[in-house]
């Protein structure tokens, strides 16, 4: 048995905060558990899953991920109730400013479970699975 317990949160340095709070609260419907105007970071969380966003200090001159060249985060994951919501979630994000689809959904290696990619507003990459049953 590991010595660790799943993920607290998933800690997430974004050009914009605002439009990244907006993305999660608006779109997929987390909920805003606190923020540290001060820092400036937000915490948005699903119920299981926390989620902290910082603001970049300088995003104008941030450097981009590469997923094929950068070391780190090459996206993260969150499941979905099934197929139905994942093929919603994908009609609403088609029509969400700042959203850029990778992918729509399909079978994850030709079993029944679907997933989807796409980036957040701001460029970080996501995924959302529903799993097969």
């Amino acid at each position: 048995m590991a010595i660790t317990q799943g993920a607290h949160h998933i800690g997430l340095t974004v050009p914009d905060l605002n439009a990244a709070r907006d993305f999660f609260v608006d779109v997929l419907e987390f909920k805003q558990v606190a923020e540290k105007p001060d820092y400036p970071a937000c915490f948005v969380s699903d119920g299981t899953t926390l989620i902290t966003l910082w603001q970049a200090v300088d995003p104008a001159n941030a450097t981009a991920f590469d997923r094929k060249s950068n070391l780190g985060l090459h996206h993260f994951a969150l499941k979905v109730d099934g197929l139905e919501t994942l093929n919603a979630l994908h009609q609403k994000l088609a029509t969400t400013e700042g959203v850029q689809i990778e992918f729509a959904p399909e079978s994850l290696g030709g079993g029944t479970t679907h997933h989807m990619m796409f980036y957040i507003p701001g460029g970080i990459r996501m995924e959302l699975i529903a799993l097969g049953g």
